[in-house]
């Protein structure tokens, strides 16, 4: 793991290095002071408001994010081609990595649990493009994933020595995970904007498709904000941060609240099936049958997020349904930390 964050910390902070000088566009002046921000994004099934806590099924997902805003646009290669929300648009782009994992629920056994989720780990790099209309009200959002699914993903060691330096059970089954394979997707979102009432509420319609060997599908839903806040449309930077004073001389700060439900449907997901070049390597052991992918898949997100100056932190709890079927439904936390500069 150890090593996991070091190269993570030196991939980014040499993109940070190399980027090109950045300016803000005339349609972000005196919106979106910060050109570049980092952010520090933590899923897991050991963060429960409730007090439920579990390790297993998405049991983990650890990421870093390098954001920024470019001089020129368009910039590479999403800025030739990806999708622009208009010529007033805002647009950020960002480098990520990201590596998550699924266990099942027992984890001293050492051999294949054929009624559970399977060992499953990913590693992934991503690059993004964050386009947002403020005039229009809607944003799209373009995300290329490259990765490997296996034991290149690390999960294994990750996870051991977690569980290792925190006196939890350490994981016995990571010899069944599905073999090496590559992950490659491409995820784009639309939202547009509904309803709102100033600047305390507001309702805004999205959409995902997904596609590649990581998954395939699509997703719907609403978001609902409510709270003190920025424009949403404003750019995806000031809906973390908010640099800049108040007529008194004091910080902005930002404290709302948001809720989204959402319907999901997957054609194939490959940390619960198993890669394009590497099924469940378990399968010829079983006579019975392995629990197949559920293809609509419902989750319920729910949390805030508090911002003071360039600073922001965000918490979210997700509850989900079932991912293969037969299967029990799943509850993850995020805590998520941002610093803009």
């Amino acid at each position: 793991m150890k090593q996991f964050l070091l190269s993570t910390f030196l991939i980014l902070s040499l993109s940070a290095l190399t980027t090109p000088s950045i300016a803000q566009s005339p349609a972000a002046a005196g919106k979106d002071s910060i050109t570049r921000l980092l952010r520090i994004y933590e899923d897991n099934d050991g963060i429960n408001i409730f007090g439920q806590w579990t390790d297993d099924a998405y049991t983990a997902g650890t990421r870093i994010d390098l954001f920024y805003q470019p001089a020129t646009r368009p910039h590479g290669l999403l800025g030739k081609y990806a999708l622009r929300a208009g010529d007033s648009s805002i647009d950020s782009y960002g480098w990520g990595v990201m590596q998550l994992m699924y266990t099942p629920e027992d984890l001293s056994q050492t051999t294949f649990q054929p009624n559970d989720y399977p060992y499953s780990g990913g590693l992934i790099a991503t690059h993004a493009r964050y386009s947002y209309n403020p005039v229009k009200h809607y944003d799209l959002q373009t995300e290329l994933v490259m990765g490997v699914l296996g034991p290149a993903s690390l999960a294994q060691q990750t996870q051991s020595l977690v569980h290792r330096l925190t006196g939890f059970m350490e994981p016995k089954g990571w010899g069944t995970q599905f073999r090496n394979a590559p992950l490659l997707n491409i995820n784009i979102t639309a939202e547009k904007q509904l309803f709102a009432a100033g600047n305390t509420l507001r309702i805004i319609g999205g959409g995902q498709l997904y596609a590649g060997t990581m998954q395939n599908g699509a997703a719907v839903y609403p978001l609902i904000l409510l709270g003190k806040m920025a424009p949403y449309f404003d750019g995806f930077f000031s809906q973390y941060t908010s640099p800049g004073r108040d007529h008194r001389g004091r910080k902005k700060w930002q404290l709302y609240f948001m809720a989204k439900p959402e319907l999901q449907y997957f054609l194939t997901n490959a940390l619960l099936e198993g890669g394009v070049f590497s099924t469940n390597p378990n399968k010829p052991k079983y006579t019975a049958s392995i629990p197949a992918l559920q293809p609509l898949f419902s989750t319920f997100a729910f949390g805030g997020v508090l911002t003071y100056g360039r600073l922001g932190i965000s918490f979210v709890q997700n509850v989900s349904s079932a991912a293969l079927k037969g299967l029990y439904c799943h509850d993850v936390g995020n805590v998520s930390v941002y610093f803009g500069w």
